[in-house]
């Protein structure tokens, strides 16, 4: 399953560039993450693996981000596997004007064993409307910066 997800920030791309690419800054807008925990290789670079731990409601969610490509602005890509799941996003931004940045994630979801293709299959826009809640958590929070 594959979709693109896009939203308009009201902010110059240095100052989103340098929001996104701060794993400090990960807990401000993304809900549900507990904790983000380096592992291994250079922070933030390609190979570099990082353990991220999730709480929605009762549920407990680990995943492992591993980085793939960073050259920033153009293409920050990474690949996200959980339980059942192999997430590959790659984020990029353009310059829009010298005040305004697009913010365009591109998701690949590779999906294990019955139940995750079931539940793909049947609620697609589940994804989707979760990858847009957080682009839409990060605009907030990026807007809301200084």
């Amino acid at each position: 399953m594959k979709y693109t997800t896009e939203i308009e920030i009201n902010k110059p791309i240095d100052t989103v560039i340098a929001l996104f690419d701060n794993p400090d800054n990960l807990k401000k807008w993304m809900e549900g993450l507990e904790s983000f925990e380096h592992m291994s290789g250079t922070p933030g670079q390609p190979g570099a693996k990082s353990r991220l731990k999730f709480k929605m409601g009762k549920r407990e969610m680990e995943m492992i981000e591993t980085v793939t490509v960073r050259n920033l602005p153009d293409e920050f890509t990474g690949t996200y596997e959980a339980k059942g799941v192999v997430n590959i996003v790659k984020n990029s931004f353009v310059k829009i004007s010298d005040s305004k940045t697009k913010y365009i994630t591109e998701h690949e979801f590779q999906l294990k064993g019955l139940a995750m293709k079931i539940i793909a299959f049947l609620m697609p826009g589940v994804f989707k409307k979760q990858s847009m809640k957080y682009l839409t958590a990060f605009k907030s929070f990026a807007e809301s910066q200084e």
